[in-house]
C-alpha cells in the first residue's frame, strides 16, 4: 500500500505518517532521510531526528538523489520523508537528474514499492501562498507539484494534513 501524507510546513504531516506507521506494527522500520547536511545547523537537527527514531524503532538510509538506487535490506514498512527536499535535491545538485528529476523521482518511487509493504511519503503542499514567485523557486514548485500529482496517482491514500488535523482525499481512511 502506498499513502501519500502532503501539508504545509509545521502542519503535523510528519508526526501523522510516524503514527501511520507505528499504527501498522510492522517491522522492520525503514525511514529514508532526505536531507542533506550543509551546515552545523542541518548536521544537528539530522542527529536529534536519527535519535528519535531510534526510539521508534526505524532504521535510517540517507537518499539525497538517485532513489532507484536504495535497496531496502529487507521487506518491511518504509516512511520517505521529505519528497520536497529529495524534488530540490534531484533538481539542482551536481549528482541529481536535472531536468529529468520528474522521471527519476517516479522511477525511484516504483522501485520502492516492489521492495516495501507499505510505502508512506511525506510531501510539502505548494502554491497554497499564491504563486508569485519567479525563477528557480518557481521551476522548483512546479517541479514538486507535479511530483505531488504523480505521487497522488501511484498512491492508495492522499492525506492532506491541515493544522494537524488529517483529511483523506482518496483511500481509505486510518486515524494517524
Amino acid at each position: 500500500m502506498v499513502t501519500l501524507v502532503i501539508g504545509g510546513a509545521a502542519s503535523g504531516k510528519s508526526e501523522f505518517a510516524e503514527s501511520l506507521v507505528l499504527q501498522m506494527g510492522t517491522l522492520p522500520r525503514w525511514y529514508i532521510a532526505t536531507m542533506q547536511p550543509f551546515d552545523d545547523e542541518c548536521r544537528e537537527r539530522i542527529r536529534r531526528h536519527r535519535k528519535m527514531r531510534v526510539e521508534k524503532q526505524f532504521e535510517t538510509i540517507e537518499c539525497f538523489t538517485g532513489l532507484e538506487k536504495v535497496t531496502i535490506p529487507e521487506k518491511g514498512v518504509v516512511l520517505l520523508e521529505c519528497m520536497s527536499n529529495l524534488t530540490a535535491n534531484e533538481l539542482y545538485s551536481p549528482d541529481g537528474a536535472g531536468a529529468h528529476t520528474m522521471e527519476a523521482i517516479s522511477r525511484g518511487i516504483d522501485h520502492l514499492i516492489q521492495q516495501c509493504t507499505d510505502l508512506i511519503i511525506v510531501s510539502n503542499e505548494v502554491f497554497s501562498g499564491g504563486t508569485d514567485y519567479q525563477g528557480d523557486t518557481l521551476h522548483y514548485l512546479r517541479t514538486l507539484a507535479a511530483v505531488n500529482r504523480m505521487l497522488a496517482s501511484k498512491a492508495d491514500r492522499v492525506y492532506e494534513i491541515v493544522c494537524g488535523i488529517p483529511v483523506c482525499h482518496k483511500g481509505e481512511e486510518r486515524k494517524g
